[in-house]
This record gives structure tokens, C-alpha cells and sequence, in this order.
């Protein structure tokens, strides 16, 4: 009797199975050792295509090719490949942090630029004439104009006041309105900030209401400390039904000088000083106020001879206007007076030395309703002494 006993394999069928599924070391040689029908399902399990048909040497090499396919890639190889750095970037970093070093550079001297607010002398003039002055001058009901003059030493003192909070501080032209202007020293009041730029000498502020009031210039800190450089005249801002609006350019206002010089505070009696009048004269080219403010910018002598036969003649005629309704009939003094197609009528009145009542009837068109005003209106002229002006006094 033939008994036939298989061997044991050194590794069981199950461990061996598991380790060819976990990819691990699986050679030629160890697969030898198995017998064709545990090659076979191995081949079966793992999905090789063909493996009934398949001789022993022809199922280890299809195993082998399986076992390698399931090896795990190596972390190494599935790292991306970091490409070395370009030399050429290497070589640009110092040329763009040049660029950047002069972009702000200049920057800076921009910001410096526009803070600077001193002024350089013009018309020839030396630069130790120039002062530290701010002009307004009334250019209509909602327009002033601002000319001022800043020393280099002025500013070199704000900043040293300024200290730390300079390089925060913003130019800036401040509206202060007077109020209880009719008193010797009025309070004012900061009704408006306004921030300016180095680089100009003149600058517009609109204004939206009548009011009496001066500028005052100079660098205003982010905590709201104001170190001022100047301050202007006082200027009264007329209503609209005051002032007309006034040409911008000083070679168009020449034959409104006088008007704005007046407007500006020219003549009032109030300051003393002579900013407003010399600005004009400078500009103009030209003297401006009266003979007696004329006398430090006009040569010649007093001759009491030349003004004996100095005299003056006044006369005067007033304008009395109004409105009806349209079609209506209006007489004045008896005389009829012209009525629009609105109903609205204008005319000339003589204004005599005396005292004098002028009645004005209207009656509509059909001359139904009548309605009488009667304006009472007195002229009374005074011609006062001629008065000599000492030349001492000129």
C-alpha cells in the first residue's frame, strides 16, 4: 500500500497569501517552493489573467509582477522635486530693492514738498524784505482770496514748537469769524478748517453765508493744537444782493479795484496796517486808497496854491421801484409810469435840496380797485469848510 504525504511549506498558505497582499518581498525563488495548485490560486485570488492556462514557471514570473506592482512607493520618490533657485533672481533682488529704496525717497520729498509752505520773493525783491503776512480780499458774496507771504525762519519755528506732532501736522487756513464785531475786541470763532499745499502763495475760500471774518494760516496737528504763522485783515462777506461775483486774474479786476480795496476792509478805520494796501499797489502796479494813505508810496510835495480852487459838486436822484398785478395802471407824482408784462415797474426820481411826497396810485385794469403809497422823502445837503492838510503831516 502507497500512502503519500505532503510536507509542510515553511510558510503557511494563510501568512504567505497575506504577505503577498501586503506587497512585501515575494521572490522567484520562495514561489518554487509552492506547488502548481496554491501558484494558481494565488493567481486566481490576485485577478492574473490566463492563470488556468498557465505552467508552473509561467505563473511565478505573472506572480512576481504582481507582487512588485503592490510594493508601497517610497516617501522619498513621492516628494515633489523643489527646482534650485534661478541665479538670475538672486541677482535681481538687490537692482528692486534699489527701486523701492527710490520710490520712497521720493515720496517723501513729495510730502515734504507739500507741507513747505515758504514762499520765495518775486518782482525782484530781497529775501529779507519778505515777512510773514496773509491778505484777504472780498471777491464776491461767496468767494474770498488769500495771498500770503511765509519765512523759512517762520516755519523752522513751528516745526520746534510743533515738536514730535510735526510730522503729523497738516498746513491748513482757518476761517474765524468775528462775532460782536461792533465791540472794540471781538471773540472769534473757528468756523471752518481748510487744508492747503506747499508749492502756492494764494488760495480760494468759499464761504456760504454773510459774515465778518479774517484767515489765519499755519500747520494744524492731528490732536487739534494750532501753531498759526499769520493772520489776515478782517473782511465783511456782503449778501447776495450786496456784491456781484468779481473776475478771478489781477489784470481784469484793475477796473475794480477800488471796489474790492473797499470791500477788503481798505478804508476801515479799524487796523492799522498797511498789508491790504500794499499787496494792491503791488500787483496793480499803481497807488490805491486815498491822497492821505497814498503818501508813503506817491512822491511829491503839498502846494496850498494848487488846491485854492479845489471844490466838489454833489447831486443825487433816487429810484422807485415796485410791483403790480399785470395789465394794471400806475401813476407817479400824476405821471404815468411804465408797467412790465410781470406787473413790475422801475423809475427815476429827481432828489432835490428839500422835502418832497410822491404818491404812486395803481389801478387795475379795469379800473374797478385803486390803491394809493405815498413815500415821503426829505434831501438835506451840507457843504462843510475846506480843511488844508499840514505838509508836515503828509
Amino acid at each position: 500500500m502507497l500512502v503519500c504525504v505532503r510536507l509542510p511549506s515553511s510558510v503557511p498558505w494563510r501568512g504567505w497569501a497575506s504577505t503577498f497582499s501586503r506587497g512585501l518581498s515575494v521572490t522567484a525563488a520562495s514561489l518554487k517552493q509552492k506547488p502548481v495548485r496554491d501558484l494558481a490560486r494565488l493567481a486566481k485570488q490576485h485577478g492574473v489573467a490566463g492563470w488556468h492556462a498557465m505552467r508552473k514557471d509561467q505563473l511565478i514570473q505573472a506572480l512576481v509582477r504582481k507582487a512588485r506592482a503592490r510594493q508601497p512607493v517610497p516617501a522619498a520618490a513621492m516628494r515633489p522635486k523643489v527646482a534650485p533657485a534661478r541665479p538670475a533672481a538672486a541677482e535681481a533682488a538687490p537692482a528692486r530693492d534699489e527701486a523701492v529704496a527710490l520710490r520712497i525717497q521720493e515720496a517723501r520729498e513729495r510730502i515734504a514738498k507739500a507741507k513747505l509752505l515758504a514762499t520765495r520773493p518775486e518782482n525782484g525783491r530781497a529775501a529779507a524784505s519778505m515777512r510773514d503776512r496773509i491778505v484777504v480780499m472780498v471777491r464776491g458774496p461767496h468767494w474770498l482770496h488769500a495771498f500770503w507771504e511765509i519765512t523759512s525762519a517762520s516755519i523752522v519755528r513751528a516745526q520746534a514748537a510743533l515738536g514730535q506732532e510735526w510730522h503729523a501736522a497738516r498746513p491748513m487756513l482757518r476761517v474765524l469769524q468775528l462775532e460782536n464785531a461792533l465791540q472794540a475786541s471781538p471773540s472769534e470763532r473757528v468756523v471752518r478748517s481748510i487744508e492747503i499745499h506747499g508749492g502756492v502763495k494764494n488760495w480760494f475760500v468759499d464761504v456760504r453765508e454773510p459774515m465778518r471774518c479774517r484767515l489765519e494760516i499755519g500747520y494744524q496737528a492731528p490732536h487739534g493744537k494750532f501753531q498759526a504763522l499769520a493772520r489776515s485783515n478782517a473782511v465783511t462777506v456782503p449778501a447776495n444782493s450786496q456784491a456781484d461775483t468779481l473776475d478771478t486774474h489781477w489784470g481784469d479786476i484793475a477796473a475794480d479795484c477800488e471796489k474790492i480795496y473797499a470791500m477788503s476792509g481798505g478804508y476801515s478805520t479799524e487796523h492799522s496796517s498797511t498789508d491790504l494796501q500794499e499787496l494792491f499797489e503791488e500787483k496793480l502796479r499803481r497807488p490805491i486808497g486815498p491822497p492821505a494813505q497814498r503818501s508813503s508810496t506817491v512822491d511829491g510835495e503839498f502846494d496850498p496854491e494848487e488846491s485854492s480852487d479845489f471844490q466838489i459838486e454833489v447831486d443825487a436822484e433816487m429810484i422807485v421801484y415796485g410791483a403790480t398785478q399785470p395789465g394794471a395802471y400806475v401813476t407817479l407824482q400824476g405821471e404815468p409810469v411804465k408797467v412790465g408784462p410781470d406787473g413790475t415797474f422801475r423809475v427815476r426820481v429827481d432828489l432835490p435840496n428839500k422835502r418832497q411826497v410822491l404818491p404812486i396810485i395803481a389801478s387795475n385794469a379795469n379800473g374797478v380797485e385803486r390803491q394809493t403809497v405815498v413815500i415821503a422823502v426829505e434831501r438835506n445837503t451840507k457843504t462843510m469848510e475846506a480843511v488844508g492838510r499840514d505838509v508836515a503831516d503828509a
